[in-house]
């Protein structure tokens, strides 16, 4: 097999990001692709990057010669594309045509795709490609990851280190093996402070995680999480999540069934988080809810007609007070 896919999910944060690097990289080296024979080419964004004398766009132009012709010296090549979801649908239909009359014996290409490829390289993979799947990761599969690189590093952790570093780093695995790095040179048992006060970074994490912290009631949890998001986003992003939120508890209070409130969310039957929705209906008293969509309201209005200096506190008390009435 000389064509891959590796697939990721369409929301991939930095760890699943590393996974899915280093999973086209092991492909490569098993391939027998020597890492100074992969040429690595990154698709830019929609409406991002030059337009070329082609069809293609100038910086994925070098992949035309490899998949053409191979290496000159008679040694195996990759073809690593990076973001390939995001190819257009001319380049995709080059890309496409170019893989299929390619040397086998001479060409390894991998495709990393965060997302739904366009149809004629999915095409080209169903006819003779193989897929490999990175799964969302969470935080418990970063901890157990996290175990295990403590373990071969041969470091001490005590008590509550390992949690303060998936506090810090979230799920990026990437980061957290180069602070394990750091740590090595520690001379005697790492402590949950020692991370806390060496490492100040947030992670990078998607608002469901806030979100399922309010409706557990966890305050402190929940002020933790609203700040690492603080840190990369904006408090509108934050209330419009929470208005989101509140508005599907109403559409479950207010659904007869199950099969018509997945009708109104518009979800698949597999849908975990709309399933728990159906589940937990009524948890949360429908005076509570009134509340908490007033409050919600008042924040939205404070955010956009008051001062930068008062959102974060807005926010904060906004918090505490969801956290308050979801656990009644």
């Amino acid at each position: 097999m000389s064509f891959f896919v590796i697939s990721g999910p369409s929301n991939a944060g930095p760890g699943e990001r590393e996974e899915m690097l280093a999973a086209a990289r092991s492909v490569l080296e098993k391939a027998g692709v020597e890492r100074t024979a992969v040429v690595r080419i990154d698709v830019p964004g929609r409406g991002a990057g030059e337009e070329g004398e082609g069809s293609l766009r100038v910086e994925l132009e070098p992949a035309v010669p490899i998949l053409q012709s191979g290496s000159l010296f008679g040694d195996r090549q990759g073809l690593l594309l990076v973001d390939a979801h995001l190819v257009q649908v001319g380049e995709a239909a080059i890309f496409a045509d170019l893989i299929r009359h390619r040397d086998p014996e001479s060409v390894t290409v991998v495709l990393v795709a965060g997302g739904r490829l366009p149809k004629a390289l999915a095409d080209v993979v169903r006819e003779g490609g193989e897929t490999i799947s990175i799964t969302k990761m969470w935080e418990r599969q970063a901890g157990q990851w996290l175990d295990k690189e403590i373990r071969a590093r041969q470091l001490v952790f005590e008590k509550g280190a390992a949690e303060a570093l998936v506090q810090r780093f979230g799920t990026d695995t990437g980061a957290m093996s180069r602070a394990l790095d750091q740590l090595r040179e520690h001379r005697g048992k790492v402590t949950a402070d020692l991370i806390l006060a060496r490492f100040r970074n947030r992670p990078d994490e998607p608002l469901y995680l806030l979100l399922d912290a309010v409706e557990k009631g966890s305050a402190g949890e929940a002020l933790r999480r609203l700040a690492d998001f603080l840190t990369h986003g904006h408090p509108l992003q934050v209330i419009g999540a929470m208005d989101g939120d509140l508005r599907r508890r109403a559409l479950a209070a207010a659904a007869p069934d199950r099969e018509t409130l997945f009708e109104w969310l518009k979800a698949k039957p597999s849908d975990r988080r709309a399933d728990r929705l159906w589940r937990t209906r009524g948890r949360v008293p429908d005076s509570s809810l009134r509340l908490a969509q007033s409050a919600v309201l008042r924040a939205d209005r404070t955010l956009k007609s008051q001062p930068e200096e008062t959102h974060r506190v807005t926010m904060e008390r906004l918090t505490v007070a969801l956290c308050r009435w979801y656990a009644r």
